[in-house]
Formats: structure tokens, sequence, C-alpha cells
């Protein structure tokens, strides 16, 4: 039997890096907001029953209608987001559903993550308590110090870069969400805040396709990847 699971969807940002006046998550790719193709993919995962939304309080309505003209029928809440990624995450969380099991946390401008990927976040996230999809790093990765002098080559093959969702038992997220604001924790992501409660979190494979997009290089390359799954 599947554990009900919810996906708390945030799309609160700016999109400074993207310098373009609409918020990114709202900007069409191949005819598509980008928002929109991220919340199909988990409208048409059958082990994900619930959809929450975060995004900006000058956006909700703007989210709403597309709720409507879209017609997604697993998007249980539409809120506003905070100051801060983790603010959103957090007033999302507030509105998942009592009987949640498992909550996936998942960017609104990665829309190209997989059912596969859902399906296992899910099922090692019931196994382990936490875990988040990501890839092995590709490149050497330097730490520098304030003038950008390298000090240590770390061992690239525990290397991963994180990637969302990041999922997790609902109530371990909970308790590390409010274990963070009890000591003032700010995270860079979700799984750091679980790992800031001692919980392990597991890391599991995502793919270098679920890519976030942030500037206008990565709308080439999302569009190139939908004309390709395009028949």
């Amino acid at each position: 039997m599947r554990p009900i699971s919810t996906a708390v969807i945030v799309a609160a940002g700016k999109g400074k890096r993207m310098g373009t006046e609409i918020s990114k998550q709202f900007l069409p790719l191949y005819g598509k907001e980008i928002l929109a193709h991220t919340v199909e993919k988990f409208e048409k995962t059958e082990a994900v029953r619930d959809i929450v939304l975060v995004t900006g309080t000058d956006s909700l309505q703007d989210v709403k209608d597309m709720a409507w003209e879209y017609g997604w029928k697993k998007v249980v809440s539409i809120t506003e987001g905070g100051k801060e990624r983790q603010d959103s995450v957090c007033n999302g969380l507030k509105r998942v559903s009592e009987d949640t099991e498992i909550v996936l946390i998942h960017d609104g401008v990665r829309p190209f993550v997989t059912e596969e990927i859902i399906e296992n976040s899910i099922a090692v996230a019931l196994e382990m308590g936490g875990c988040v999809a990501g890839v092995p790093a590709k490149d050497t990765i330097k730490v520098c110090d304030a003038n950008n002098i390298a000090i240590a080559t770390p061992d690239r093959s525990t290397l991963w870069q994180i990637q969302t969702p990041q999922t997790f038992r609902k109530d371990l997220i909970l308790k590390a969400y409010e274990a963070a604001k009890t000591d003032g924790f700010m995270g860079t992501d979700d799984a750091s805040l679980a790992e800031h409660c001692g919980y392990p979190v597991k890391i599991i494979m995502g793919s270098y396709r679920n890519i976030k997009i942030t500037t206008k290089e990565d709308l080439l390359i999302g569009e190139a990847f939908l004309k390709e799954e395009t028949p």
C-alpha cells in the first residue's frame, strides 16, 4: 500500500539571475510556463496525492488562474511564500494535510523531474526517513579562501550536486523545521535542516537533465530537452 504523499512545490523566487521583469517560474518554456511543466509532472505521478503550491504574494492570483486554466486536480492549496526559501517551505508545510505521511519538497523551476525519481524518492524516504535526489559531480571542485585562492581539492568521488525533490517522512521534516526555527539555523536546503537535527539523509540518483532553470542559458537547454522529447 502506497504512503499518502504530498508535494510542496516552491515557486516564490523573483528570478534576479534571469534578469527579467517576469518571475522565472512564469517564463514561457516551449509554449508553457516553467511552473506549469513542473506541476504537471506531479499531477501525472500516481504516487503523489496532493500538491501544495507556494508563490509570492503578488503572484497568488496568477497561480490560481493557472490552476484553473490547466485543470490541475491535485492542487489542494496555493499559499504565499516568505522572505527566504526556508520561510516559504515552512509556509507550505503548514498546508500539508494531517494524514500525509511523505512530503516531497521541489523547486518550481525544476521541470524535468521524472516519475521514476519521484517514486524512488518516496520509497527511500519511507524507509530511511529522508532522501534527496542528486548527481555525482562531473567537475573538479576547489575550496577557496576569501581572496579566491584555492586551499583544498575535495575528492570528487565523494561529491554530489544536490537537486530536488528532497523527500521526508512528514513528522521528521516538521521536527527539523521547528528545530531550525528554535535554533535560528538557516540551511542551504531542506536536507541541511534534517542533518542539523542528526537525521540521516540518503542521496539517490537524480538526473543530469533535472536542471533548475535560473539563467537564460538554462532556458535554451530546457527548450532543447523539450524539442527532443516532442514526437
